[in-house]
């Protein structure tokens, strides 16, 4: 079996140095290009330099062109305006696409689905196995216990962070409504501040905070009159979401064009 070609699009941010790191230590892969803007000061350097591994061979362009001519597949975990424009340019080099990019707005989103109709998109907020399975018992949780259990979440991420709340809190949010029937952006609480009129019940409520260097924590809690439940996920380190998308381009390589998930990948589906 021949090796897949795998690009990364903002190969030298912090997701992307433990990407190049996933990419180049599994046997059945190849980085074949790595890719950022072209104000990047890491254009022109190598991979795995970049990476605090040994070179790769592989220095990081701004082409966007020759990046996708040279790739089988590609993982993005960058910017949502960038994934957008970057999957565009798969599309026209038949590239499987692992995305990880989040804040992305509805419209981008259903743009970026019209385009799994020409090329298979794996697409998930957060490509951890236990954030995965923590998605999955939040919606079971949420359908088993009625509306006397307010739903909370709550996440912490580093300092550097722009989109609040994360991806992962949405989806973990998009996962209790699921359970409840309900559509979330209509029963979302995103703030408190002052005085407020009573929580209503039946709501979720999201809660955030930036500081340090923290990777991420999320907490989802069902609190009921007597007792609260709480599943909790915290990574320690960057490497669980990059060999998430290791897996994901394993599993999406000679799939048929769609639009997937990380349930699908997981066989949790």
């Amino acid at each position: 079996m021949s090796l897949i070609n795998v690009g990364i699009c903002g190969a030298s941010g912090k997701m992307g140095k433990a990407l190049v790191r996933a990419v180049v230590n599994n046997n059945k892969l190849q980085l074949s290009s790595a890719l950022e803007h072209d104000s990047n000061t890491n254009i022109g350097k190598d991979s795995g330099t970049i990476a605090n591994i040994e070179p790769t061979g592989v220095n990081i362009i701004s082409n966007a062109d020759k990046f996708f001519a040279d790739c089988d597949a590609v993982i993005d975990f960058s910017f949502a305006d960038a994934s957008v424009e970057n999957i565009k340019a798969a599309v026209n080099h038949n590239c499987a696409y692992v995305l990880g990019t989040t804040g992305l707005n509805e419209a981008q989103v259903e743009e970026i689905k019209s385009f799994s109709k020409s090329i298979p998109i794996m697409h998930a907020a957060n490509m951890s196995v236990g954030v995965n399975i923590a998605l999955h018992y939040t919606e079971l949780l949420s359908k088993t216990l009625n509306e006397d259990y307010d739903v909370e979440i709550h996440e912490i991420h580093h300092r550097d962070k722009i989109d609040s709340p994360s991806g992962t809190a949405l989806a973990l949010g998009n996962a209790a409504a699921k359970g409840r029937n309900i559509d979330l952006s209509e029963r979302s609480i995103k703030g408190r501040w002052g005085i407020e009129e009573p929580r209503k019940k039946g709501d979720i409520g999201f809660s955030t905070q930036r500081g340090g260097d923290v990777i991420g924590d999320h907490i989802v809690t069902f609190a009921g009159n007597g007792e609260r439940l709480e599943i909790a996920h915290k990574a320690t380190n960057r490497d669980v979401f990059a060999n998430g998308a290791v897996s994901a381009i394993l599993w999406l390589h000679g799939k048929t064009p769609g639009y997937y998930n990380m349930k699908d990948v997981l066989g949790l589906n």
